[in-house]
């Protein structure tokens, strides 16, 4: 970069020109200006306003997997994500679970947490039972913020309050229960904890500092579960490496971590392509994996009395229909509409039954074959754009590399460079 990052009123520019001065700081070239340029199905002007000094805007793909059904209906299910196999493997595992009548989902409501931390208190257990004793008064007055959530049947519905031993000294958490409705809930929820501070100050004798969600979704859960019968993933023995698979991930924290990452590739994926919080998503999946104090699996996998497998998913998911990106972004809504579902609810009962399916898929792929082998094969492809590949070009190149098993750059270029000489 020539010249100092500092840029006074840059945020005042117009996107265009902002682009430019960047482009002139970091020396871009034309071809690079046009890519960052290129917002893709989203105008320019709506993601000049979804976030702040915006120059441009980055395309990832949007698959769709197939064959789930999940509670008894058949969804197709937008997919983004960059990574490939991640689809296919989904939609393989989907087409699996439908021979035992696919994924059964249920969930707890969409109830998400306020927290309101109370400090300088004398007497931290009094002063925890008076806000117990006032809890209509903090409902109420939680209440006003939203009257149009209330008249939905949301709300602040109850309170809770617990004292905390920290590095600063005892401290009090006024927690406020509040059912979302359709929404992920975060301004909501937001703004009623700080509407509840001062009345929450009054009635203790304490001081408020922070007034936030918290995005350890405990109270807003799905679980899923599906039977994968052991003729249609492979036999006896698939079920047994599958089981060793997950008695490694339950026992070893590094391994668990590849295991829950493997869950979070499908529920990112459509959270993605749905326009939801994939940052609120993933802190609370894995403080909820963490919630005992040692981190374990999202995911338990057993064999019936039928010898065949039986899989279930427990997490948060905070996800919502109303407000953010899911109402801004064309394609979010456009995924929306494709995936059909009606209620936040629902989505997040997709997405318990995607992460389940996928932690399947690599699981299966573990115990038999190894994750190199499909994974690798698909990936081939972007090391055939990576090395300049164009057009079928791109297929020849990935092709001859799985059938050499030398999927690297370095052969992909050789390639490239073989078929470029020979059609000079």
């Amino acid at each position: 970069m020539e010249g100092s990052s500092e840029l006074p009123g840059f945020y005042k520019l117009p996107m265009r020109e902002r682009l430019s001065l960047v482009a002139k700081l970091t020396k871009l070239t034309d071809e690079e200006v046009a890519a960052i340029s290129n917002t893709g199905g989203l105008p320019a002007e709506i993601a000049d306003r979804m976030i702040e000094n915006v120059i441009g805007g980055i395309t990832i793909p949007l698959g769709i997997a197939v064959n789930f059904k999940i509670n008894g209906k058949d969804y197709l299910v937008p997919m983004a994500i960059e990574e490939p196999s991640v689809v296919a493997a989904a939609s393989n595992a989907a087409k699996m679970a439908r021979a035992k009548g696919g994924f059964t989902v249920t969930n707890t409501g969409p109830v998400m947490i306020g927290q309101v931390q109370v400090v300088n208190l004398q007497d931290p257990y009094a002063a925890r039972l008076r806000l117990i004793e006032n809890k209509q008064r903090i409902l109420d007055k939680a209440n006003e913020q939203d009257p149009l959530l209330v008249s939905l049947g949301g709300g602040a519905k109850d309170i809770n309050a617990r004292v905390v031993n920290s590095s600063k000294g005892m401290m009090l958490i006024a927690e406020l229960i509040v059912n979302t409705g359709d929404a992920m809930g975060a301004n909501a929820v937001n703004t009623m904890a700080e509407a509840v501070a001062p009345l929450v100050e009054e009635i203790t004798g304490g001081r408020v500092f922070l007034r936030i969600i918290s995005n350890l979704a405990d109270r807003r859960l799905v679980r899923a579960s599906a039977v994968f019968s052991k003729e249609a993933i492979g036999g006896e023995e698939v079920v047994d490496g599958i089981l060793y698979a997950y008695a490694f991930a339950e026992a070893d924290q590094y391994r668990c971590a590849t295991h829950n990452k493997g869950i979070m590739n499908g529920v990112i994926a459509v959270g993605i392509a749905c326009g939801q919080d994939i940052r609120a998503l993933e802190a609370g999946a894995h403080s909820y994996a963490a919630r005992d104090g040692r981190y374990k699996p999202l995911t338990t996998w057993e064999k019936n009395a039928d010898g065949d497998l039986v899989g279930t998913l427990e997490m948060p998911m905070a996800v919502g229909l109303v407000g953010g990106a899911s109402r801004t972004h064309p394609v979010a809504k456009t995924a929306i509409k494709i995936l059909g579902v009606r209620t936040a609810t629902e989505l997040a009962e997709v997405m318990g039954a995607v992460g389940l399916a996928q932690n399947f898929a690599a699981l299966r792929a573990l115990a038999t074959e190894g994750i190199q082998r499909g994974h690798m094969k698909l990936h081939a492809r972007n090391i055939a754009i990576a090395a300049g590949a164009k057009g079928e070009l791109i297929d020849i190149v990935a092709r001859k590399m799985v059938e050499e098993k030398k999927i690297r750059m370095d052969r992909a270029k050789e390639i490239l460079d073989e078929l470029n000489a020979v059609k000079k």
